[in-house]
């Protein structure tokens, strides 16, 4: 059974900060920065199982700088967080100075860090995200902006390129490195691949061979022996972990168990896996202060963590209904005692 290692971590007590940590060795596990999954209750949860540096949901810097009330609730952290890094999008860079500097001031994160690999249409068509891969000295000028407006250190995320024709990991991660970018991440698949097809770790290595600073390999990390075999392959010097995280935050377990050559950890059965979805479902409301509506947010999750048990399909459909919690412990309660009595049976 996969146990919390304890908010913090081992690996993130003995550093100060992530940029010690990418040089120290160990090779960090990092949570991705992921719109709607990684608020602060889930990332929390991450690093009670591991996760040695966590990432803010993507935040828009003109939503920062205008003082949206939405957009700067997604700012919002505990300390037992840290290190934590920020990450925003935006296209001008007096723009994304002016939000990092607000972030820096107000927020104190331990890194700003730039989103140039969301493929999201709404924010490629204002030219954020990967948008911004279109136009390479763009990136430059960003960056640039960016690092002379914070003290904390500016790290970016990127993809292998907006096209496969356009296809050039190297090329853009040299030009982040010589804008000033401190750490880089990688998530090894172009703009128009948004999430099918295959990550190319060889590019991950390619870059890691190429730059001077940290680079982190994202992508295709869904168990503990892939985190392994990604830093095998590449040589990197961190691991995101996304799309593998949902509703398995004990996967950074798994994760660090492959890394340092021990048995990696079984997937919690079905009663340990309730008692953590209703650990981040009180986490949730906690952080929300509103049952109703931070439940009807976490039906997402609520999907997650049922997916792969027997009859599930059916238990998710209920679980897609419910506005309060004692519905949804209910209802997990109902189907272990289902499946007691089929075992019995």
């Amino acid at each position: 059974m996969v146990e919390p290692s304890g908010a913090g971590g081992l690996y993130c007590r003995m550093s100060t900060s992530a940029i010690d940590l990418l040089k120290s060795g160990t090779v960090p596990l990092y949570l991705a920065p992921q719109a709607g999954v990684s608020e602060s209750p889930f990332r929390r949860l991450c690093r009670s199982y591991g996760a040695d540096v966590v990432v803010s949901e993507f935040v828009s810097a003109e939503g920062i700088r205008r003082h949206d009330r939405r957009t700067h609730s997604y700012l919002r952290f505990h300390d037992d967080e840290r290190p934590i890094g920020i990450q925003i999008f935006g296209a001008e860079p007096e723009a994304m100075a002016q939000a990092a500097r607000l972030v820096e001031e107000v927020y104190e994160p331990d890194f700003l860090d730039i989103n140039f690999g969301c493929p999201v249409k709404k924010v490629v068509n204002r030219n954020g995200g990967s948008g911004c891969l279109r136009d390479l000295d763009l990136v430059r000028d960003i960056i640039r902006a960016v690092k002379a407006a914070i003290s904390i250190p500016t790290t970016v995320k990127i993809r292998s390129g907006f096209t496969e024709q356009t296809r050039n990991p190297v090329e853009i991660a040299l030009r982040c490195q010589d804008a000033g970018a401190e750490v880089l991440t990688l998530h090894a698949r172009t703009r128009t691949q948004m999430y099918s097809g295959t990550a190319n770790w060889d590019e991950i290595a390619a870059v890691k061979q190429a730059l001077d600073i940290p680079v982190i390999g994202n992508g295709d990390v869904f168990t503990g022996e892939a985190a392994a075999r990604m830093r095998d392959h590449t040589s990197c010097d961190g691991i995101m972990i996304a799309r593998g995280s949902h509703g398995a935050p004990w996967l950074f377990s798994q994760a660090r168990a492959a890394l340092e050559g021990r048995p990696v950890p079984a997937d919690p059965e079905a009663a340990e896996r309730f008692r953590i979805v209703i650990e981040h479902a009180r986490l949730a409301i906690a952080w929300e202060a509103d049952e109703e509506k931070a439940m009807i947010e976490f039906r997402k999750h609520l999907g997650w963590y049922t997916k792969g048990l027997p009859n599930g399909r059916y238990l998710r459909q209920e679980l897609f209904e419910v506005r309060r919690l004692d519905e949804a412990e209910r209802l997990l309660e109902g189907y272990l005692a289902q499946v007691e009595q089929g075992a019995a049976a």
